[in-house]
């Protein structure tokens, strides 16, 4: 009896320790089994994770928990198939010969990350939003414009980026301020699109009760569109956040200083040094999920009042 209220008071950690020891027992107990064992093992594995994972997704501590959980098991998949079946490093890497990577270059790819994204895409990001904000104010109040840009953005939005990409390059050097401009021409319709879309999003009635009360054109802007562009304008700024990053990256590829994530990335790859490559990789994917992700904040503190972000709650 008093084991079984043991039980119950550690419900919440027994999946952790139970799928713990299940996990250790292929991966550390029988190693040396013959590899025609290697598929079940691996399919063992994945079974015991996969009922882990679901687990501790019904536990008080599953919001936080099985996300994490999730990448681990992904991560632990990886690793045991490269081993199993000795995949060669030059087709994919094991993932702590990434993380091996990862702490022997962290020195050059901190050095990267400053070249590429604080400056590079960072840079362009915040230009080309600033552009598009201040383009969708003055396309908002006038219809030439909104005839006239807007399909002219359509057609410079649909240019391949390989193919701007070394022309800016030629244009600006080779330095960030190169990058900086791809990203501008990469980010700059998105945002503009969405905050003209967001500036419109007001109805009839909301703007002739602007009206009544005696409201100025910029009261009006400030206290009724802006606000109902704010949902509108963060969808844009979250898109031009990934899309930053891309531009940044592929704009290396064609010149660049001697760092740069998008310069490591090409000149390991021409070495085969590919768990530098994808040490490259997850800077890149760490820097974009963060950003993504402060954004995302940002949103839900300004747009609380949306319904979107009600139903969250």
């Amino acid at each position: 009896m008093s084991g079984l209220s043991w039980a119950r008071r550690n419900q919440n950690w027994l999946p952790w320790v139970g799928g713990a020891a299940l996990v250790a027992v292929p991966l550390f107990v029988i190693p040396a089994l013959s590899p025609a064992w290697d598929p079940l093992r691996l399919a063992f594995v994945w079974l015991i994770l996969w009922q882990w994972n679901a687990q501790i997704s019904r536990t008080r501590f599953g919001p936080v928990a099985a996300p994490v959980l999730f990448g681990l098991t992904l991560l632990i998949l990886w690793e045991m198939t490269v081993r199993l079946f000795d995949v060669p490093s030059v087709i994919l890497p094991a993932p702590t010969a990434i993380g091996i990577a990862l702490v022997d270059q962290a020195g050059t790819l901190r050095g990267d990350w400053v070249q590429t994204v604080a400056k590079g895409a960072f840079g362009g990001w915040l230009m080309g939003s600033a552009a598009a904000i201040a383009m969708a104010l003055l396309v908002a109040r006038s219809d030439v414009l909104r005839r006239g840009l807007l399909p002219v953005g359509n057609f410079f939005a649909a240019l391949p980026i390989v193919g701007t990409a070394p022309i800016l390059v030629m244009w600006f050097g080779f330095g960030w301020e190169s990058k900086a401009a791809v990203v501008v021409v990469m980010v700059f319709f998105p945002v503009l699109v969405n905050t003209i879309a967001g500036l419109d999003d007001t109805t009839a009635m909301q703007r002739d009760l602007m009206r009544t009360y005696g409201a100025s054109a910029g009261q009006e802007l400030r206290y009724l569109k802006a606000a109902a562009a704010l949902p509108f304008l963060f969808n844009g700024l979250k898109i031009a956040s990934t899309l930053a990053l891309i531009g940044a990256i592929i704009a290396e590829f064609f010149g660049s200083p001697t760092f740069g994530l998008g310069f490591r990335i090409s000149t390991e790859v021409g070495r085969l040094n590919l768990p530098v490559v994808w040490a490259a990789i997850v800077v890149a994917a760490v820097t974009g999920s963060l950003w993504y992700g402060l954004l995302a904040q940002l949103e839900a503190r300004l747009t609380f009042w949306h319904p979107s972000q009600r139903g969250r709650a």
